[in-house]
């Protein structure tokens, strides 16, 4: 079973390149579930854009949800890397698979309409930092948008649930 991967989120360690000054990454990631709120993030300089989302804990990630309302602005050309201590612009815009974990191209549908994109699960089994490069927009636009980010699969067990041993008597 899968389940939206966002409360593993560590705000703190996760940023956006070249995200505006007024509609940053956290504003739709901060509430640790999908953005249903008027917050979107959006691009600054050009439509490219790179999230850098880190987890609290290791987790296995299934597919991937990427919604944007306006068709024009919608990320198409994305591609994924995970478990980079740092990634720059420099590092993905010419790299191919199999050096990134996958290369997508979106569907207008696929963002307008927020479907899940499924990942090739084999490539994404221990992943503690996912790092998601927009390159190019369905518009050709000078500005990307994204309303809403959902990252699907399951955390990986590292802990067993201790609620159940009892303190022994000395």
């Amino acid at each position: 079973m899968q389940v939206s991967l966002l409360e593993f989120v560590n705000n703190s360690q996760t940023t956006c390149l070249n995200e505006s000054f007024e509609h940053g990454i956290k504003s739709i990631l901060s509430s640790k579930k999908k953005n249903t709120s008027d917050a979107y993030l959006l691009s600054d300089a050009d439509e490219q854009l790179l999230l850098n989302i880190s987890f609290n804990q290791t987790v296995r990630v299934r597919s991937i949800v990427i919604k944007s309302t306006n068709a024009s602005q919608a990320p198409q050309e994305i591609k994924i890397l995970v478990n980079r201590s740092s990634v720059g612009f420099e590092d993905v815009q010419d790299a191919k698979e199999p050096e990134i974990a996958q290369a997508l191209n979106l569907t207008e549908e696929q963002v307008t309409e927020g479907q899940q994109i499924p990942l090739r699960f084999v490539r994404f089994q221990t992943v503690n930092s996912i790092h998601i490069f927009v390159a190019s927009n369905h518009g050709g636009e000078d500005e990307t948008r994204i309303d809403a980010v959902d990252i699907l699969g399951v955390p990986v067990e590292t802990t067993k649930d201790l609620s159940g041993l009892k303190k022994q008597d000395e």
